[in-house]
């Protein structure tokens, strides 16, 4: 399998940067510049190795056959190109996570749906700072006072309450 010579990257930087958040920028240009560096020393050198000009070398070694043995071992020397293992791999994990960031979309697409309807709710209330105590009961009635159905010792906050129950945290105070 003859090599095959690499005439430009294959990574899209650009939309490869759109997706590097602001605090990793610069690891990120540390990579790039790191990769186009590879990539400028294997341009700069020749596609194939120079020739050896063997007879040269017949007129300058003075052991017979010894050039023409170097000569029939450097032809016979082939270099295989390293095989791919690993992009099989690669496509599976690619599938995988594929399916995971479709789940992961679909859920917050759910979630997105789930907030808008809820900022639709808070953008139709009257603002705070114009409503009355019956209008926050009518808008909120879990987190409203309710002095009858639920009545409640000052300073109303839920650890101040009767029937309260204190979760243990897994350590003491003291």
């Amino acid at each position: 399998m003859a090599a095959k010579r690499i005439t430009q990257s294959a990574i899209n930087w650009a939309a490869l940067a759109e997706r590097v958040p602001p605090h990793q920028k610069n690891l990120f240009q540390a990579f790039k510049a790191k990769s186009d560096q590879y990539l400028r020393s294997v341009l700069k050198n020749p596609e194939k190795a120079p020739e050896i000009n063997w007879a040269f070398y017949k007129s300058k070694v003075p052991v017979a056959g010894m050039v023409d043995e170097f000569q029939k071992q450097y032809g016979a020397l082939k270099i295989p190109y390293p095989p791919d293992t690993v992009s099989t791999q690669i496509d599976a994990q690619e599938k995988e996570l594929k399916v995971e960031i479709e789940k992961f979309k679909q859920e917050s697409n759910a979630r997105i749906a789930e907030l808008k309807k809820e900022l639709a709710h808070l953008s139709a209330l009257i603002p705070f700072d114009q409503m009355t105590m019956e209008d926050f009961r009518d808008a909120f009635p879990e987190q409203a006072l309710d002095p009858i159905n639920k009545p409640t010792f000052w300073p109303h906050d839920p650890e101040e309450q009767l029937d309260h129950v204190v979760k243990d945290s897994g350590h003491s105070g003291h």
